[in-house]
């Protein structure tokens, strides 16, 4: 880990990294790939120190409140926010100046700031986002292994629907002949119905790969899967697209439970509500749930 002073915190977009790198270990993460210029290794955390004045800083200076997004590169409950707490200073920041707040993580370390969930919530409107990818306990220990399980997850799901807060899931990467199965994408809506959860995004099943995530996750197949790697190789080459053979049927399972239980899916229609700030505060946050 080490400490960096950053120039600037807000994406033009209104999203934000507090860190860069990750330590959960999820072997397929795309965030490794070389093309967002690491300049040191992945694990070696770089922390934005001066994150919470630099945010401070750019919401007295917006002249229209929005929604603030964070945990699309790098996931704001790291081991090291425990100590740190850079996400919970912010997330302060964001409920003391009534923005709204669209926040994504795999981690039940999100329940710390159950509070200021709930506050900003209130005043104006907060989206959490969970990533859930493997139904299997066992399997999900080794494709995610430093983060908390899946039913773990789905509790924390379940919290937030009992507080109030709207949720969405990213039903994605599914990595063929691994986790491409009807069991598995039946039992992960199997929770997101049980948590009634306001949508979910998945373009498709399958996986991206680049240049140094690619690498990194064929090293964690031959650990954990030995043979996949050629299965993959002879399948894919090296594409960047790495689609599941069960893509039609699969997505078809998908679209077939939402629609039954008016769940959005449309990744379009997703996005622009976890962007949309209520410029008045009178939306009837239970209505998500009727």
């Amino acid at each position: 880990m080490h400490f960096v002073n950053a120039k600037g915190i807000l994406s033009a977009e209104n999203g934000m990294n507090l860190y860069r790198g990750c330590t959960h270990g999820c072997i397929y993460c795309d965030s490794r790939s070389k093309c967002y210029g690491f300049t040191h290794d992945f694990e070696d955390i770089e922390v934005k120190q001066n994150a919470p004045e630099l945010l401070e800083q750019a919401l007295k200076s917006k002249r229209r409140k929005c929604m603030i997004g964070t945990g699309a590169m790098c996931d704001p409950y790291m081991h090291c926010e425990e100590k740190l707490q850079l996400t919970r200073r912010c997330l302060e920041l964001i409920d003391r100046y009534e923005y709204g707040l669209a926040i994504q993580t795999k981690s039940d370390r999100i329940l710390r700031d159950l509070d200021l969930l709930q506050s900003i919530n209130e005043k104006s409107k907060c989206v959490v986002a969970m990533t859930l990818t493997t139904y299997d306990e066992e399997l999900c220990k080794i494709l995610e292994p430093n983060v908390c399980t899946t039913k773990r997850r789905f509790e924390v799901l379940e919290i937030m629907r009992d507080h109030g807060i709207p949720t969405v899931v990213w039903l994605t990467p599914i990595l063929p002949f691994i986790n491409d199965t009807r069991e598995n994408i039946e039992g992960l809506l199997d929770y997101c119905v049980r948590a009634k959860v306001w949508g979910i995004i998945n373009f498709s099943m399958g996986v991206t790969l680049r240049e140094g995530d690619r690498e990194y996750f064929y090293q964690k197949l031959d650990e954990h899967f030995p043979g996949m790697k050629g299965r993959y190789h002879r399948r894919y080459g090296y594409s960047y697209e790495v689609p599941s053979d069960h893509d039609k049927e699969l997505t078809g399972i998908l679209r077939k439970i939402c629609k039954a239980y008016g769940i959005e899916y449309n990744a379009e229609k997703v996005f622009q509500y976890l962007h949309e700030y209520p410029e008045n505060k009178g939306y009837e946050q239970m209505s998500l749930f009727e």
